[in-house]
């Protein structure tokens, strides 16, 4: 039975050695993982199965370096977060059209946010949201429920990051006099 090698011994094997198997075994370990974080920030599996192989490819082919300067998940986050801010981006009308497509799709599957909403007594909360425009909702939905940064935000909705803001203040003014 072999021995378990970390995280860092496993980065430093692919990064100097081009390690097929400690590639292998990063991926194994993480990928799932960056997976499922990544598929909370886009609704389109496709983008993001895309931005988890992109995110192996540039480790594999040292485009990505390990400084050991912080954990190997959050330096994977980083890497993968930004590519999928740089799919989206790179998509464009396009590729807002095909995330709005696949949370249409994925309506039936409730969010745990959608849950907490749907038991909110009616007139409170739920009621709140429900009047706000789609724009602000849409804005609500990017940077609190997905927690999208307002850059971030801006580029998936394709939108400036002023613009961004602004909603985000206009919505949150509205929701505090709804529930006052």
């Amino acid at each position: 039975m072999s021995e378990t090698r970390s995280d860092g011994e496993l980065l430093r094997a692919v990064a100097a050695e081009r390690d097929r198997r400690a590639f292998e075994e990063l991926y194994r370990r993480y990928a799932p993982w960056l997976t499922a974080r990544l598929r909370g920030r886009c609704a389109d599996a496709g983008i993001v199965d895309d931005v988890v192989q992109e995110t192996f490819l540039a480790i594999w082919h040292g485009k990505a370096r390990y400084r050991e300067d912080g954990d190997a998940a959050g330096w994977l986050w980083r890497i993968g977060s930004r590519r999928l801010v740089d799919a989206l981006r790179g998509d464009g009308a396009r590729g807002r059209l095909r995330q709005a497509l696949a949370r249409l799709r994925h309506r039936d599957e409730a969010s745990a946010e959608e849950r907490v909403l749907a038991g909110v007594e009616h007139g409170d909360l739920a009621g709140a949201l429900v009047r706000l425009s789609p724009e602000l909702r849409a804005v609500l939905q990017a940077t609190v429920v997905d927690g999208l940064t307002t850059r971030e935000a801006a580029v998936l909705l394709g939108i400036p990051p002023g613009t961004v803001k602004t909603r985000a203040m206009r919505a949150r003014k509205q929701l505090r006099e709804a529930l006052t």
